[in-house]
């Protein structure tokens, strides 16, 4: 069945621009490639696709990998594995932005995490005095996915839990907004001189809500910079 987990979103460039990743990082996750002589299948994808388009599951799915990145250290085969056992277990084909693997089937993710040979410092779950735990950087990822059942239907960009900045596919056409504002038109409009209050009226939102659509504004833009350097 087809969902807006398929929809395409994001291209490549953006998407990577949206998680703060670096193009070429985003593309071997979706695509595979070759290092070292090494041919690698996408972890993403069940196979590459050639194309620069992102769904909105591969861009949550991203998300999460994002949580986990180490410089070269991607053990691109075991999460291979690891996320095709999901897929057949679960019988979906994103189980990475489905909510049954973090909140109900700890155990499925836990065998899966052993079957796939997967390195401790990527797991998504830890057994803790005899109970499953998602570790650290799966419950951060967990946290900031706004969950509609089991769908991933929106996601927060920043680490801030408190920030009311949001990523949806049903909003600006996924593009970063606060309440259906957009990000960057509040930035414009504060770039041009307007004040936090007049703002927050002019878009009947509150002035908290303007000051986080600013401060994720200026952190991306900051980062962005620091990028090109």
């Amino acid at each position: 069945m087809v969902t807006v987990l398929h929809a395409e979103m994001f291209s490549e460039a953006e998407a990577a621009r949206l998680l703060d990743l670096p193009q070429s990082t985003l593309h071997y996750w979706l695509e595979g490639g070759t290092r070292r002589g090494v041919k690698y299948a996408p972890i993403l994808r069940s196979e590459p696709q050639g194309g620069r388009a992102v769904t909105w599951a591969e861009f949550v799915e991203a998300g999460l990998l994002r949580q986990y990145r180490r410089r070269d250290r991607v053990p691109m085969k075991e999460l291979r594995a690891f996320i095709d056992k999901l897929r057949t277990e679960l019988g979906v084909p994103y189980p990475l932005a489905d909510r049954r693997p973090y909140a109900v089937n700890k155990e499925l993710v836990h065998q899966a995490q052993i079957s796939a040979g997967l390195a401790p410092e990527w797991h998504m779950v830890a057994e803790v005095s005899g109970q499953l735990l998602l570790t650290g950087p799966s419950e951060q990822f967990f946290d900031r996915v706004d969950w509609e059942g089991d769908l991933a239907a929106g996601w927060r960009p920043t680490a801030d839990e408190k920030s009311t900045v949001r990523i949806r596919p049903d909003t600006r056409f996924g593009r970063p907004a606060v309440k259906g504002i957009s990000t960057a038109t509040i930035w414009e409009q504060a770039d041009s001189g307007e004040d936090v209050e007049y703002l927050a009226k002019l878009f009947h939102l509150t002035v908290p809500d303007v000051r986080w659509a600013l401060a994720y504004e200026e952190s991306r833009r900051a980062s962005s910079s620091n990028r090109a350097a």
